[in-house]
């Protein structure tokens, strides 16, 4: 089976700070427990992230995006011969990216 490296973007690095401390306001141990499942499932993409479906940005920006879902957060990443990159955690309300 192959195995992939995978890299988390910057921009996706600020949006899940942001995110986390949004939901810390709230209740810091669920931010905690949110974070690590986030990372974990990140991490999960190390094998055949292939299996997470194209992202609806996909065709509107020309490039295969796919999508990774942790309850309401969308982890959209692109893959290059053996490197995943995580390009952005984004709320699943938010504009979808090139619309904002």
């Amino acid at each position: 089976m192959k195995k992939y490296q995978d890299v988390l973007h910057p921009d996706a690095e600020a949006e899940l700070e942001d995110a986390y401390r949004f939901i810390f306001n709230d209740s810091p141990a669920n931010a905690a427990k949110w974070r690590r499942g986030l990372l974990k499932k990140a991490q999960s993409l190390k094998t055949f992230p292939e299996r997470c479906p194209l992202a609806a940005e996909s065709e509107a920006l020309g490039e295969e995006i796919r999508q990774l879902l942790h309850g309401v957060y969308r982890l959209l990443f692109v893959i290059d011969d053996d490197v995943v990159t995580v390009l952005h955690v984004r709320h699943g309300a938010r504009r979808r990216l090139g619309d904002d």
